[in-house]
């Protein structure tokens, strides 16, 4: 049996480590918005307690059917004040560590579905 590798027509994430995400071979070093459909942008935020409701609502903006919400390094959930506009819209949000949310955005991306994955990359 030929094995063909997985190549999609979306924008995917090529690898991460601490500090960093890769981007179709691009090096990004600040946290970001990426989504399915071509959408990235910076998140304005260096640290977990930089994050407000706006950083959230702007993600609403975008209308996907799921949000994937990278904590940093360790799983840290987002406070329900800040996910209201996600809520009100019928946008789900699924919270993991940004490893994981780098792994999970390349799958779902790379089924169809229109997500979008905010990632969290603290500061040392």
């Amino acid at each position: 049996m030929k094995l063909q590798p997985d190549k999609f027509d979306v924008q995917t994430i090529s690898g991460y480590g601490p500090g960093w995400i890769g981007l179709d071979g691009e090096k990004i070093t600040t946290s970001l918005v990426v989504g399915s459909r071509g959408q990235r942008f910076d998140w304005d935020c260096a640290r977990y307690s930089d994050l407000s409701a706006a950083h959230f609502a702007r993600l609403a903006d975008i209308g996907p059917e799921l949000v994937l919400f990278g904590s940093g390094d360790r799983l840290r959930f987002p406070q329900p004040a800040w996910l209201q506009a996600l809520a009100e819209r019928r946008i789900g949000v699924e919270t993991m560590d940004t490893a994981a949310a780098c792994r999970t955005y390349n799958i779902l991306a790379g089924e169809g579905r229109h997500v979008v994955a905010a990632l969290l990359l603290e500061s040392p």
